[in-house]
């Protein structure tokens, strides 16, 4: 298992995250329960994982009672790095959801009693909150550090201009920054490209990587004209991500299990494989409804792919530049920073070529 620093801070996680969305969840996202939520667990500690990812909202506060339980027994906690969410409804009161200090500080009280630890590791803001100032999240968020009730804070679905005002509001009012940022980053999804890696890399911060096989769509059971298979997300209505070009999805799907054929691996090994491979990703949070889905996944942290593989999958899935992107490649190509590569390199190497 590899280890990378997260963001700016000081803290290592493993490439791989346990998700842990499927805890006492639902049919549509899955439902595990006590005893296999600790099977996988284990699996992913004998692997080298070193963090779970879980949220107050995740079963309605379910998923972290239930790793509350299992973290208590045979010192799991010791060996895992904790972190957990903030934002959604958890109630039905008006103040029960959003990032005012009032529901930051109840919610962190509570997550801290489900989830039987005097410390949270990693506290992320799940969504952006247009109505709270960004200085009372920050504060808020900053007291919870300086209280040790809380280690290092990120967030998560947030925009770029959301990002860097957040990150521009925590240096002025000498608050706590964010290490990390939790976003949906896959061959199918690289929007994160334009704006949210390049940030990442300029202004030192992680990013963890949720639904990094799409909720299955890139595993290799969905294939062009192929029926969906039974009992999966998507068949039951889940709808994230958005797919609004299929094709381009199958021909990724294509080119995904063409290697993953030529390797005898699965295809979501290979898909997670490609993320690992992104210089500006810290870790991958797989899930699975089974512990086989578990198992196969942990496998992608060992897979190495080689340049000819990734430039395969990354030329079947590269998105467009949009505008100012294309401007700035056509006439700005040689004065670009390292961040704004993240985004240009693949297209400044094809218009030398």
């Amino acid at each position: 298992m590899e280890y990378r620093q997260l963001g700016g801070s000081g803290l290592k996680i493993s490439t791989i995250t346990i998700g842990t969305m499927t805890f006492g969840g639902s049919a549509m996202v899955g439902q595990t329960d006590t005893a296999g939520a600790a099977r996988q667990i284990d699996m992913c500690l004998d692997a080298g994982v070193n963090i779970l990812d879980t949220a107050n909202a995740y079963g309605g506060g379910r998923s972290e009672e239930i790793i509350g339980e299992l973290l208590a027994k045979e010192g799991r906690r010791q060996k895992l790095i904790v972190a957990t969410k903030v934002r959604f409804r958890m109630g039905q009161g008006v103040n029960d959801l959003g990032l005012s200090r009032q529901h930051i500080i109840a919610q962190c009280e509570a997550s801290l009693k489900r989830l039987k630890t005097d410390v949270i590791d990693l506290y992320q803001v799940h969504q952006w909150d247009g109505l709270t100032p960004l200085e009372e999240t920050i504060d808020t968020l900053s007291r919870l550090v300086d209280q040790g009730k809380v280690r290092y804070i990120g967030c998560s679905n947030y925009s770029a201009w959301h990002l860097m005002k957040a990150l521009a509001v925590a240096d002025r009012r000498l608050g706590q920054r964010f290490v990390s940022q939790q976003i949906h980053y896959t061959l199918h999804a690289r929007e994160a490209e334009y704006e949210l890696a390049p940030i990442s890399v300029d202004q030192r911060l992680g990013i963890l990587c949720w639904s990094p096989i799409a909720g299955g769509l890139l595993s290799g059971k969905y294939r062009r004209d192929d029926k969906s298979p039974k009992g999966t997300r998507h068949t039951l209505g889940w709808k994230e991500p958005p797919v609004y070009d299929e094709e381009k999805l199958y021909d990724i799907v294509d080119e995904i299990v063409a290697v993953a054929e030529a390797r005898g691996v699965s295809a979501a090994q290979v898909s997670l494989a490609w993320l690992i491979s992104r210089p500006w990703v810290t870790s991958v949070i797989i899930g699975g409804r089974t512990d086989a889905h578990f198992e196969d996944n942990l496998k992608s942290a060992a897979l190495k792919l080689s340049a000819e593989e990734i430039d395969r999958l990354e030329r079947v899935s590269r998105p467009p530049l949009i505008y100012p992107y294309w401007h700035q490649n056509w006439t700005a190509a040689d004065r670009l920073g390292p961040a704004d590569l993240a985004l240009h390199a693949p297209h400044i190497r094809d218009k030398k070529s």
